[in-house]
C-alpha cells in the first residue's frame, strides 16, 4: 500500500509543470555551456594560439611580433593576411565547426644534440656534444613552415651544427679547449647567425652550450701512447738529474775525505817528528849522565829484539855486538856516537 502511494506520488511530481521547467532549465544549461566551448577558446599566459580555418591560419595570439618577424610573415604568402593579436591574453571567440585552434607555448625547449666530429685549424678532430634552447617567437611562421618539434629540432641541428663546425674550423684545438673567453664570443656569434635564419621560421635560440669536448675514440690509444712517452721522457730526466746530483755527492764526499786524509796525516807526521825529536833528546840526556851504562842498556834491547830461542847467528866472538854477551868481565868504554835524529817519513 505505501509503495503504491510513493509511485503515485512521484508520477504527480514528475508530470507537475514545476519539474518540467528544471529539466529545460538543466538542459538549456548543458547546451549553453556546449556551445559556449565551441565558440570561445582562452589563451593562458605562457601559450600562443594558432587560429585556423578550413586549415589555413586566419588568426594568431602571441607575445610580440618584431618587425623582422612580420617582414618574414608578410613575404609568405600564406600568412599575409594573417590578423596578429600581440600582447593579450585571456578569452576569445572562434566559430564552431569552421575555425580550430593550435596551442605552443612560449616558454623555453631544450635541444639536446648527439655528440659530433669537427675538426678544427690544426687538423685535429674532436668530438663535441653540445645543447641549445630556444622558443617559438611567432606560432603563424612557426606553424606555416614547420609545424612540429621533431622539424625544428632537426633543422635547429643542421644550422647550429654548419656554424660550429665553420667557426672551430678558424682555431686550433688548444683555443677550443682551454680558452674559455673565445668560446663564448663564438658562442654568441653562433646564436646571433643562427636567429638570422630561424627568424623565417618563427624560432629564437636563446643559448647554445657545448657539454662536453673529446677527442675520437680512434685518437684515445695514440694521447695514451703519447701521455706514456712524455711520462717515460720525465721519468728519465729526474732519473739523470738524480745520478748527476748524486756523483755530485759523492764528488763532495771524496774530495772532502781526501782534505780529512791529507790533514790528519799532516797532523801524525808533526805529532810523530815531535815524538821522536823527544824521544832522541831523551836518549841524548840519558847518554849524556851514563855513557856506560847506556851502551850496556842498549846492547840488552838489542840482544832483547835480535836473540830468540831459536835464533842462530854467526859472529866472531871478538865481534863488538857480543861483547858484553860472551866477555861480560871485560868493559871497554869508548866514547859513543852521539845519536842522530831519523828522518821522518
Amino acid at each position: 500500500m505505501n509503495e503504491f502511494t510513493n509511485n503515485e506520488q512521484f508520477d504527480k511530481v514528475k508530470n507537475s509543470k514545476t519539474f518540467k521547467s528544471i529539466i529545460a532549465i538543466v538542459v538549456a544549461i548543458v547546451l549553453i555551456l556546449i556551445l559556449f566551448n565551441l565558440c570561445t577558446f582562452t589563451v593562458d599566459e605562457r601559450e600562443q594560439v594558432v587560429v585556423k580555418q578550413f586549415n589555413e591560419v586566419v588568426r594568431v595570439i602571441i607575445d610580440e611580433e618584431t618587425p623582422e618577424m612580420e617582414a618574414a610573415r608578410i613575404a609568405n604568402v600564406n600568412l599575409k593576411d594573417v590578423k596578429v593579436i600581440e600582447g593579450r591574453k585571456g578569452l576569445f571567440l572562434k566559430i564552431p565547426f569552421i575555425q580550430t585552434t593550435e596551442t605552443y607555448t612560449n616558454q623555453l625547449l631544450t635541444y639536446d644534440t648527439v655528440p659530433r666530429e669537427v675538426i678544427t685549424q690544426d687538423k685535429k678532430k674532436l668530438v663535441l656534444d653540445n645543447f641549445a634552447q630556444w622558443k617559438i617567437d611567432n606560432a603563424a611562421l612557426f606553424v606555416a613552415t614547420i609545424n612540429n618539434s621533431r622539424k625544428a629540432h632537426q633543422r635547429l641541428d643542421e644550422i647550429v651544427y654548419s656554424k660550429l663546425n665553420e667557426e672551430i674550423g678558424k682555431v686550433t684545438a688548444h683555443v677550443v679547449i682551454s680558452d674559455k673567453e673565445y668560446m663564448s664570443s663564438m658562442l654568441e656569434r653562433i646564436i646571433e647567425s643562427t636567429n638570422a635564419q630561424l627568424v623565417n621560421y618563427g624560432m629564437e635560440v636563446v643559448d647554445i652550450r657545448i657539454k662536453r669536448t673529446d677527442l675520437p675514440a680512434e685518437n684515445y690509444e695514440n694521447v695514451f701512447n703519447r701521455m706514456r712517452t712524455e711520462r717515460e721522457r720525465a721519468a728519465k730526466t729526474y732519473r739523470s738529474e738524480g745520478l748527476e746530483e748524486a756523483q755530485k755527492i759523492t764528488s763532495t764526499a771524496d774530495k772532502d775525505a781526501t782534505i780529512i786524509e791529507a790533514q790528519a796525516y799532516e797532523t801524525a807526521e808533526t805529532t810523530r817528528g815531535e815524538g821522536d825529536a823527544s824521544a832522541l833528546q831523551i836518549y841524548a840526556d840519558a847518554y849524556n849522565q851514563d855513557p856506560e851504562f847506556y851502551a850496556f842498556y842498549r846492547s840488552l834491547q838489542a840482544y832483547k829484539v835480535t836473540l830468540g830461542s831459536n835464533t842462530t847467528i854467526v859472529l866472531d866472538t871478538k865481534n863488538e855486538f857480543l861483547q858484553y854477551l860472551f866477555n861480560p868481565g871485560v868493559i871497554q868504554v869508548e866514547p859513543a856516537e852521539e845519536p842522530t835524529e831519523e828522518p821522518t817519513e
